[in-house]
């Protein structure tokens, strides 16, 4: 019998109550897992507003321990009741460390680990270094009930290293959490189509579902351009071909899609892109190079 996955990306808006975000989160899920779906991404950060826009020493209060966080501990018992893995993005506490991470509840609500956000931008509506570390974890591939999963947060999408990692690291499936939107430094750049076309790309050079998900709304903030920051949802599915299976607008919603997961281990096999990699061009990669 063929090894299929079933996945699946919501799309929703959020406000300043945590407790709210989380049933809103709640009510989703079972939605997601109703129609059938078995590895289901909420989008980032989805605790709260997406606070990086300003630099506000306020918000490091609302970072948690992972094993701690008010998502994970309200979401995990979730998981095992429907029997679904989630992919837990949280705003984290280490110590005097901050980091913006993933953490990964397999489908009978246990806590696989942690992963943290690798790359961390630094821009306009975008003031992530002012949070968060870089993580220090690597990138993870987590063996869930459903299959080998590999997670990048947000920026790591925009990195053909970060995809191409993961799959050698036995990935099945690409999942990205995402808070992207408006440009407060340019109202005419929307960059809602060259964010899907990296992550496509991303499918068809290693022959792999990715699944985006993203944020919707205008969240309003005091002395901001343009009065706030506009999220433009944009979620999907793409094949292994990188074309779009499932997809939303600016609606919320889910998108949901099977892959037949051993189809794709003998495809990804025959197009060679692993078979015919040069190894001895990688340096670190792969170790010293011949001298």
């Amino acid at each position: 019998m063929a090894r299929t996955m079933s996945v699946a990306a919501l799309q929703t808006s959020y406000g300043m109550d945590l407790d709210a975000n989380i049933k809103t989160t709640e009510a989703l899920i079972r939605q997601a897992a109703a129609a059938g779906a078995q590895v289901i991404l909420p989008s980032e950060l989805f605790q709260g507003p997406y606070f990086c826009v300003t630099q506000e020493e306020r918000w490091f209060a609302h970072a948690h321990p992972w094993r701690e966080h008010p998502c994970v501990t309200a979401l995990a018992p979730l998981a095992a009741e429907l029997g679904v893995v989630l992919p837990i993005s949280i705003f984290e506490r280490e110590g005097p460390h901050y980091f913006n991470s993933l953490v990964m509840v397999d489908a009978d609500g246990s806590l696989m680990g942690v992963y943290r956000k690798s790359h961390i931008p630094d821009g306009p509506g975008y003031q992530e270094k002012y949070y968060f570390r870089p993580g220090d974890t690597g990138f993870r591939v987590w063996d869930t009930k459903f299959g080998r999963v590999g997670v990048g947060i947000c920026w790591d999408q925009w990195y053909p290293e970060a995809a191409r990692a993961m799959t050698l690291m036995g990935a099945e499936v690409l999942l990205y959490p995402t808070a992207i939107g408006s440009e407060p430094h340019d109202a005419t750049l929307d960059t809602a189509a060259p964010w899907r076309r990296a992550m496509q790309g991303h499918a068809v050079s290693n022959v792999i579902p990715v699944v985006g998900a993203n944020r919707i709304g205008f969240e309003p903030w005091a002395d901001y351009p343009n009065g706030g920051q506009a999220f433009y949802g944009a979620s999907f599915i793409a094949d292994h071909r990188g074309d779009l299976v499932s997809a939303l607008d600016d609606e919320e919603g889910i998108v949901a899609a099977s892959f037949d997961l051993d189809f794709l281990a003998t495809h990804r096999a025959a197009w060679g892109f692993f078979r015919d990699r040069r190894t001895d061009l990688y340096g670190a990669l792969v170790g010293p190079r011949p001298v």
